[in-house]
């Protein structure tokens, strides 16, 4: 499945999991965006000015279907 993405460039002192917080209220999601940015795998607090793509996630689609579907 293809995902669409918007882009997001990060403030000083964000870090994966805030990133999942904000985009889908859920902070263990961190993974997908770590998946999509290979080249930032290694950042715990990433500086100002990083561009990352971030999985548009349709919230009704994501919230009906069982884990091993999302």
């Amino acid at each position: 499945m293809n995902n669409p993405y918007f882009v997001y460039t990060t403030k000083a002192g964000d870090t994966f999991d805030i990133l999942a917080l904000d985009a889908w209220n859920d902070e263990t999601k961190a993974h997908w965006i770590i998946q999509d940015n290979p080249d930032y795998v290694n950042v715990l607090v990433f500086e100002a000015g990083v561009d990352l793509k971030i999985r548009v996630v349709d919230p009704s689609a994501a919230s009906t279907l069982p884990p091993w579907k999302r």
